[in-house]
């Protein structure tokens, strides 16, 4: 029965729709009024927002682990989710062992019902004009229990944009604003100012702006609006490392940010599953935060909670590698130009001996032709004696996918050949057939995709562990991993 209730409330939460399908024009009174109902838990928890294009999601989940290794009860509410709906809300434990764990779906299931009554009661009432949305109600559900948990902080990433976003109704301790780029233009303006205004919807007056310096566009609009709210500014710079050498480094070092820095008066090693240089920013704002924290809020989060929490950082889906007994698997879920790049930079430090595969796949709403002209040169080897690399792709389970024909198209306007495969599954099963044992399969270009991949390699991973929704043995035949394949 209680699996049930949980089946139902995903599926009748689900059926809500997405913000970007529904095409309302955002109100965030309409938030409000449902927080209200719920006796405004976003008053209960201290919190601190974290807007951005990039990087705000990895941001979190550092600046999270770091607080839960510190001591504190933690809270992390972050999106999309990879695999589980859950994953989206998570709780520490109270002490430095007790790491970030998912809501229950018991929990989840009578929160859900709660939130879900409550809205519509309201429109009913007539306080609302229509049921709340997929991210409202979830943005409920999250603070429910967060309150109802007593969490001590809560690390909040803005949905979307950041001044009309729905987690925007808390009053932060600290506002956090990542590196901001092109995306979601056709809702949050067609410039880099415009975006940046709508991030730095996040600041309150006389509130603290953690930020790095960045594009010129992007400073500017911050800028302006930190000075017209009085906000103090915290530059994450020195946290930043000098450039580090990858020279001859083994493939785990390539996909892993190994540095030290000067934190607080000492010297700690940051070691942290999230690789990339792209990643030393993020974890450079997160550390600032952490600081913040500790010199102006009264959290007493010393360095070695900072080197502890980075290491032990939970954020797949994000240059993630997998040992699957075949060639390796690399998840990174670039969904964007900005993503591709920074993607196109952590590959790039590869040997250029290495065979590789790209699986790609994206939403028909992002810039499909700038991600492959980004991406697919990089697999353009298809003859001679050297190395063969090959692209893939096939449907992923979204109503805003792009067609696999826009992406065939899209490689034809580059002169690259693709293959296109019926599902995710037998895709990943043709990689591991074309790609050679000291090769890399790479897939990437949808958060969807990568979650459905990541979902069948669990069960073949030999180092990363994590929920399954199936048998293992069937993920491995339908994939040609058995001992007998």
């Amino acid at each position: 029965m209680k699996g049930m209730s949980y089946a139902t409330a995903v599926e009748k939460l689900y059926s809500l729709g997405h913000e970007l399908a529904t095409h309302r024009k955002w109100d965030l009174e309409h938030m409000r009024t449902l927080a209200a109902a719920l006796g405004n838990p976003e008053r209960q928890f201290p919190a601190v927002l974290i807007a951005g294009t990039n990087g705000k999601g990895s941001t979190a989940a550092a600046l999270a682990s770091i607080c839960a290794c510190a001591g504190y009860r933690t809270a992390l509410y972050t999106s999309p989710h990879l695999v589980r709906v859950n994953e989206r809300i998570q709780i520490s434990g109270k002490s430095p062992s007790n790491t970030l764990a998912a809501i229950s779906d018991d929990d989840f299931a009578r929160l859900y019902f709660k939130v879900d009554d409550t809205a519509q009661r309201l429109v009913s009432d007539g306080a609302l004009p229509h049921p709340p949305s997929f991210f409202e109600s979830m943005t409920g559900l999250a603070f429910a229990w967060f309150a109802e948990q007593n969490v001590e902080i809560a690390i909040v990433e803005i949905g979307l944009g950041g001044r009309l976003d729905a987690t925007n109704i808390v009053q932060p301790l600290l506002s956090v604003i990542t590196d901001i780029a092109l995306d979601h233009t056709e809702w949050l303006g067609p410039t880099i100012t415009d975006i940046a205004r709508e991030k730095a919807g996040i600041l309150r007056h006389n509130g603290t702006l953690v930020t790095l310096p960045q594009l010129p566009e992007a400073n500017h609009a911050i800028g302006e609006a930190a000075v017209t709210l009085n906000a103090r500014g915290v530059n994450a710079a020195q946290y930043v490392p000098a450039r580090i050498s990858t020279e001859n480094a083994a493939l785990e070092e390539i996909f892993r940010n190994r540095y030290s820095i000067h934190v607080m008066g000492e010297t700690i090693t940051v070691d942290s599953p999230l690789g990339g240089v792209h990643q030393q920013r993020n974890l450079a704002l997160a550390m600032a935060a952490a600081v913040d924290l500790a010199e102006n809020h009264d959290y007493k989060i010393a360095p070695a909670d900072i080197e502890h929490g980075l290491r032990q950082t939970q954020w797949p889906g994000r240059l993630e590698l997998f040992k699957t007994g075949r060639a390796p698997v690399l998840l990174d879920v670039a969904h964007n130009p900005a993503g591709a790049w920074a993607l196109r930079a952590a590959l790039a430090r590869l040997p250029e001996t290495v065979p590789k595969t790209l699986l790609f796949s994206c939403l028909a709403d992002k810039a499909l032709a700038e991600m492959t002209q980004i991406l697919l040169p990089l697999f353009d080897r298809t003859a001679g004696d050297g190395p063969q690399d090959r692209i893939l792709t096939a449907p992923i389970e979204n109503p805003r996918a792009a067609a696999v024909e826009a992406i065939v198209s899209a490689a034809q306007s580059l002169d690259t050949a693709v293959e296109v495969l019926p599902d995710t599954r037998s895709a990943l099963a043709r990689a591991f057939e074309i790609t050679p044992p000291d090769g890399m399969v790479v897939v990437t270009g949808s958060i969807y995709l990568v979650g459905r991949v990541r979902e069948l390699l669990l069960p073949l991973d030999n180092t990363t562990a994590g929920p399954s929704t199936e048998p293992a043995m069937s993920k491995a035949e339908g994939l040609g991993m058995t001992e007998k394949a």
